[in-house]
């Protein structure tokens, strides 16, 4: 028996208003969904190049030990050691360029610093529709109650009908629509905090590695002291503020 009371009656009886917040929602959950399913995809598959930074530094060449970090595809490590290595080979090599001028350390530095920077916008890609989700759902969603209260109220006023069966449908009906804001809402906030909170690890691992690059390149030999105290020249990771 179909229910008189539900969201398939709300869809029926409700106007091109309601209908254009139902397809708002429905849209923004989409997107906000799909951004959660592809970056929660792309921070696990980082966990094996995080775990082969303390083996990179046990290869026996730095073509191995890029070869242990895993493929170039969507991997920051990896790019960031071959960033590194191309800065060097560029320096050495081009000397009589303006950046020949500059001290090996500092433009090792820079390149460092420009794939780190490359990789954080790679990585927070798509967290502002999560966030911009997280902010509006609830308002559009009761933005689509009080319009569908509005017109319920209406119809009532023109039936001259005021039983309380004739007014707890239309109105429950009308607040499913902040219920279906907050269903639209909460998994993008509580996703786009665990992603941020993901990104920020992967990003502060990219600086220690971005450290021990700089001394490895400078000196020829792996840094002895790995301590993450020593990564100021570095810019430090962008902190991501979590919605609440």
């Amino acid at each position: 028996m179909e229910n008189p009371y539900g969201v398939e009656a709300l869809w029926t009886q409700g106007d091109t208003v309601i209908k254009v917040v139902a397809m708002m929602l429905l849209a923004m959950s989409i997107a906000s969904w799909y951004v959660i399913v592809i970056r929660s995809w792309r921070l696990f598959k980082l966990r094996k190049p995080t775990r082969a930074l303390a083996d990179f530094w046990h290869a026996q060449s730095f073509a191995e030990g890029l070869h242990l970090l895993g493929p170039q595809q969507d991997n920051p490590f990896r790019h960031l050691a071959e960033e590194g290595q191309s800065g060097l080979d560029h320096h050495v090599n081009h000397k009589a360029d303006l950046h020949g001028h500059l001290p090996l350390g500092d433009w090792l530095t820079a390149c460092l610093k420009g794939s780190i920077d490359e990789s954080a916008e790679g990585l927070q890609r798509g967290l502002a529709v999560l966030a911009s989700v997280g902010s509006t759902a609830p308002f559009i969603g009761l933005f689509g109650t009080v319009w569908g209260i509005y017109h319920a109220l209406v119809n009532i006023g023109v039936s001259g009908q005021a039983g309380i069966d004739k007014v707890a449908g239309p109105v429950g009906e009308a607040l499913i629509m902040t219920a279906f804001g907050l269903a639209v809402a909460i998994p993008a906030v509580l996703g786009y905090n665990t992603l941020a909170r993901g990104n920020k690890a992967i990003i502060s691992k990219l600086h220690r590695f971005a450290h021990q690059l700089h001394a490895y390149l400078i000196t020829g030999a792996a840094p002895a002291n790995r301590s993450t105290d020593s990564v100021s020249h570095f810019v430090k990771p962008q902190q991501n503020r979590e919605v609440v």
